[in-house]
């Protein structure tokens, strides 16, 4: 086995079926073709039951807030895996589902025909369930983690803190590093050619043909989805590794000194691929590494759980690595062992207690949700970060902090606010329904943080920020103008 067991995890209790006639993988979590266990451990049990593979990489039309904008992206990675699988000793098919139910009766249907199947394991949204799957089916079905760097279901317990949660990856992270999958899991594999499937199914689920991939808006506009959201960005694995390599090769230096500006715009910008399973988070932290020629001898033999100094690289490596996994990863397990992820019940009892205290004082403006979505507060900043996210599909990092707590300030409760952060950011964010997304509309609010003083209204002891700081500790002229109206 080349995938480690602890990246598997086996959904239901039933055999490979003799007789099958291939592997079965269904992709629609880890949307790659490189660097992905999940690929690789189909390979890997195709070899060893000598069967061809089938990839099956699928969208659904009634997963929350399905729309161009989501759907557009991810159509681009189906064209860019189709184009990267040509030639490849697999058989491809790129399913768009048009009315509900469509996907998971294909998938039933060509399980059917399969000894065995792999899919992503990935907690919480987005769309795929594996284990409704593998509970209708007599075959072994096999969830594969390609997500994480340090396998999410491995701690077996969400963290309160990212303080903690370090402290747990500098115990254990370190083997993990040196277990990188193969770049490339398909590179010299020999496997029997795929069986044209049975008419009735190949009519019943046709594949989407390259074209409409390749220029996906006919498609989109004739599926039940929302046309209003519409499409930003280009999707795809060739996209995130130019802008991956592009952020090592020049912005990883500055990361230190301009992440949080937004004039200058340091971040790496790679969220929506890191979401849709498009880029690797294990090839960038590789890249990561490889680039400052690190090996682990580097690494501090204290455990202290401290943001810098144990990773032994540049100061820019290491704040960027301390966002990748363990800001990124936090979200992760709690979006696997806590179901509640999502809501203010996952907040510590002292935000849940100050948000109480605090749920009758007056607020200084009530607008409605279509308001605040259309960018129409009186705070300029607020709204250029809202526009952000309507043109581009993102907040900056730093804004997108600024533009949770405000909408806290305006709404009349913590659970009005927490609803109107999932709407906007779900609905408009490319990296909405993200883990790592939910974490930080959460942190919002008090989640994987401790309590400020002094005490204020509405916010209590809840962390808070305002327009006015911003403007005095940040660049801003060139971020306004940017997103003007």
């Amino acid at each position: 086995m080349t995938v480690p067991a602890e990246r598997i995890r086996v959904v239901n209790g039933a055999p490979v079926r003799p007789g099958g006639s291939f592997v079965l993988y269904w992709m629609h979590a880890h949307r790659r073709v490189r660097w992905n266990q999940a690929l690789e451990r189909a390979v890997e049990l195709a070899r060893q039951l000598a069967l061809p593979l089938r990839i099956v990489e699928s969208i659904t039309c009634d997963e929350p807030w399905a729309s161009d904008r989501h759907h557009a992206f991810v159509l681009s990675g189906m064209a860019e895996n189709r184009r990267r699988l040509e030639g490849r000793p697999v058989a491809y098919h790129p399913l768009v589902e048009s009315e509900p139910g469509q996907i998971a009766a294909g998938l039933r249907a060509l399980a059917a025909l399969a000894a065995v199947v792999v899919t992503d394991d990935f907690p919480g949204e987005p769309a795929g369930d594996s284990d409704a799957l593998g509970r209708g089916l007599e075959l072994r079905v096999e969830a594969v983690d390609a997500a994480t760097v340090f396998p999410f279901r491995l701690s077996g317990r969400e963290f309160v803190t990212a303080y903690l949660f370090r402290r747990q990856l500098q115990r254990h992270l370190a083997p993990w590093l040196a277990r990188r999958p193969r770049a490339d899991p398909l590179a010299r594999i020999d496997l029997p050619p795929a069986p044209s499937l049975p008419r009735a199914l190949a009519r019943r689920w046709p594949e989407i043909a390259g074209p409409l991939l390749e220029s996906p808006a006919p498609l989109l506009a004739r599926l039940p989805i929302d046309h209003q959201v519409r499409p930003t960005g280009q999707g795809g694995s060739a996209a995130a590794e130019a802008r991956m390599a592009a952020f090592l090769a020049a912005g990883l230096a500055r990361y230190t000194e301009e992440r949080d500006e937004p004039d200058l715009d340091g971040t790496s910008g790679l969220s929506p691929w890191l979401h849709h399973g498009h880029l690797s988070a294990e090839e960038l932290v590789a890249g990561v590494l490889d680039g400052e020629g690190w090996t682990p001898q580097r690494l501090a033999d204290k455990v202290t759980g401290a943001r810098a100094g144990w990773w032994g690289l540049s100061p820019a490596g290491e704040a960027f690595l301390d966002q990748v996994i363990t800001w990124r990863e936090l979200g992760f397990g709690w979006a696997a062992y806590r179901p509640d992820h999502r809501e203010l019940s996952s907040l510590p009892a002292w935000a849940q207690a100050t948000h109480r205290r605090h749920a009758a004082d007056p607020r200084p403006w009530r607008p409605t949700r279509a308001t605040l979505e259309q960018a129409g507060s009186h705070d300029p900043l607020w709204n250029a970060a809202q526009r952000q996210l309507l043109r581009d599909g993102t907040i900056h990092n730093r804004l997108r902090m600024l533009w949770g707590k405000k909408i806290l300030e305006w709404s009349g409760s913590a659970e009005e606010a927490r609803e109107t952060l999932f709407a906007l950011n779900d609905r408009w964010a490319l990296d909405g329904r993200d883990p790592n997304s939910a974490s930080g509309l959460l942190w919002c609010l008090g989640r994987n943080d401790r309590a400020w003083g002094p005490e204020r209204p509405i916010f209590g002891t809840v962390r808070y920020m305002s327009s006015e700081n911003a403007a005095r500790t940040h660049q801003l002229k060139g971020y306004l103008a940017r997103y003007d109206s």
